[in-house]
């Protein structure tokens, strides 16, 4: 197979609510305002394909516009402009139909390409054709596809793109909105009189954009995951810790309207992680086998795996390859967020619904600590009679709260994801909502830490887990047959459990209250912490907490009859004068 090709994606400010072609109508409002947009949508081209005329030629780059299937006018637009722009271009599209090559200057069809269908068409897989693109003389290719079409099938290593770099130097991928018609808010009046009046067509009310992918959004393979997500990584959003907390408890703002400043770990702190990760691995490995082989056996149709990102995104990506290593099948993956007091982003469930089946998504998210981010999705999706074809259960690594039904394990044990930042996560910030930022038809919006690419573990992680996949192969299989025929109805006993702790403690706020090793690993790095409670005995799972706290200047006590090996407690009443509920200063370091 040819190996994965280095694909440039060129961004398309393409127009909302214009039509990629002709199916649905095109007025003449469309094209002036297409019109308006092809200078811009050239320009982004042209730039990225600058680099590829021939030193010294004297002669602009020949490029290939390919076109997919029944989606031409579009191409053909941009290979229109690109051509008026001064470039040698060249146009065709993709197709279905099977044609045989001869390689005689005679005939017309002189070689193909043969990849498999990226678009998940109604009548099922199969093999789809480019030709003349091998032996053309191509310094370029741009690949011209609807955001329906862009699929990790497209990227895979036997995809068309893999194929295109396999005979043309460089690769652009050019990505338009799937129109979508917009459905009328009432019935025309005159269909109200006239039963025999046509129906108007739907329209929507705007264009959401394809998924961002890596490398230009994230640390992972384009194929890992497509991030339903706006990039917000120019926009200036980190404030110190000790400001946000102040600001969040006085109710002067959400937590979701900033971030954390990135915590840059010590060379003793990244050595716990690695020992970490090298002594979890296979525990770890276990965990998402257990849990995938639960989703692929109570989900009959291929599963759809939506990460609740960012804690969320490493268990999908990992979920993802189980399913790929053990059984062949390669799973969509996206990531979306989701904020407690605000909800799951309605925008990109919209996005899903309008290019998979809502019963075939899955809700994947890292573990649970009392179980917040399960009710705020159970009731998101219950109050909106739009998303009621989306099942609200998540699947889970880690379930110490028993709040979840779909899990690898309910052991309270450290996952070395939730060890760091970004650096474990694809350089990809915590979700971000906020008024100015994202508007009504926007996704929710995170910033890509390009900056942080030399601290970057998210792919060893993956690689050290997955290296241990046949290891546990037999264990998971025997263990999952035990679970599907155990009772696993959530008892939400950690739920209990924070709500005790908050009275005995004075805090009288379940939210500041974080249980387990995972979200006390949170309150270390992104809050202001009060003090740790810690299991009786509790062992290496707690190295890195102890150290964190040791950093912070953070107490750790001892407690025994913890449901959790651990459990955070931010500080309460925080003031940076800083005395809490116990009276006592809190230090801020």
């Amino acid at each position: 197979m040819p190996a994965a090709p280095a694909v440039v994606r060129v961004p398309l400010d393409w127009p909302a609510e214009v039509p990629d072609g002709g199916r649905h109508g095109f007025t003449p409002e469309h094209r002036a305002r297409l019109e308006a947009a092809l200078p811009g949508m050239t320009k982004a081209l042209a730039e990225a394909l600058a680099a590829d005329a021939p030193d010294g030629a004297g002669r602009a780059p020949r490029v290939l516009v390919l076109g997919f299937e029944e989606l031409m006018y579009a191409p053909l637009r941009l290979a229109g402009a690109l051509e008026d722009a001064g470039l040698d271009v060249r146009y065709s599209t993709t197709t279905r139909s099977p044609v045989l090559a001869v390689d005689d200057p005679g005939y017309a069809i002189r070689t193909r390409l043969v990849f498999p269908a990226h678009d998940d068409p109604a009548d099922g897989p199969g093999d789809r054709y480019a030709y003349n693109v091998a032996g053309g003389g191509f310094d370029a290719v741009v690949a011209v596809v609807d955001s329906a079409a862009d699929t990790p099938e497209l990227h895979a290593p036997d995809g068309l793109l893999a194929q295109l770099a396999a005979h043309v130097p460089r690769v652009a991928l050019a990505v338009v909105p799937s129109y979508t018609p917009r459905p009328r808010s009432q019935p025309r009046p005159q269909a109200a009189m006239d039963p025999m009046a046509a129906p108007e067509a739907p329209e929507r009310s705007s264009m959401l954009p394809e998924p961002l992918r890596g490398p230009a959004f994230s640390s992972y393979a384009p194929e890992e995951v497509g991030w339903l997500l706006q990039d917000l990584s120019d926009v200036e959003l980190e404030a110190p810790t000790e400001e946000r907390e102040e600001a969040i408890q006085r109710g002067g703002a959400h937590y979701a309207e900033s971030l954390p400043v990135e915590y840059q770990p010590s060379a003793r702190y990244q050595e716990l992680f690695h020992s970490a990760l090298e002594s979890s691995a296979a525990r770890i490995a276990h965990a998402v086998g257990t849990v995938t082989e639960t989703v692929l056996a109570e989900k009959p149709a291929r599963p759809v795996l939506v990460s609740l990102a960012r804690a969320g995104t490493p268990v999908g990506v990992l979920m993802r390859r189980w399913a790929l290593h053990r059984h062949g099948l390669d799973l969509p993956h996206y990531a979306v967020s989701i904020v407690r007091g605000r909800g799951i982003d309605a925008n990109a469930l919209r996005w899903l619904a309008a290019h998979h089946d809502p019963a075939d998504v899955v809700f994947v998210d890292g573990w649970t600590g009392k179980g917040a981010i399960t009710r705020e999705l159970a009731a998101a999706l219950r109050e909106s009679e739009e998303f009621a074809g989306f099942d609200p259960e998540i699947a889970v690594l880690a379930d110490p709260g028993s709040c979840v039904r779909t899990y690898g394990t309910r052991e309270d044990f450290l996952i070395p994801s939730a060890c760091l930042n970004s650096t474990v996560s694809g350089l990809i910030s915590r979700t971000v909502l906020r008024a100015d930022l994202v508007g009504a038809h926007d996704f929710h919006g995170a910033k890509f830490y390009r900056d942080l690419s030399g601290a970057d573990v998210s792919n060893a992680f993956l690689d050290a887990v997955e290296a241990r996949f046949d290891e546990v192969a037999a264990t998971v299989d025997t263990d999952v047959k035990d679970l599907l025929a155990a009772d696993r109805t959530p008892t939400w006993e950690g739920w209990a459990a924070v709500e005790r702790i908050s009275e005995e403690y004075g805090i009288h706020d379940v939210n500041l209250v974080k249980p387990g090793v995972g979200e006390t690993t949170r309150v270390l790095l992104r809050r202001v912490p009060w003090k740790i409670l810690a299991k009786r005995g509790a062992g290496a799972d707690l190295a890195h907490v102890r150290l964190l706290a040791e950093q912070r200047g953070v107490p750790v006590e001892e407690v025994d009859g913890l449901p959790y090996t651990c459990v955070g407690l931010i500080h309460p009443q925080y003031t940076r004068g800083a005395t809490g509920a116990d009276g006592k200063a809190v230090a801020s370091r």
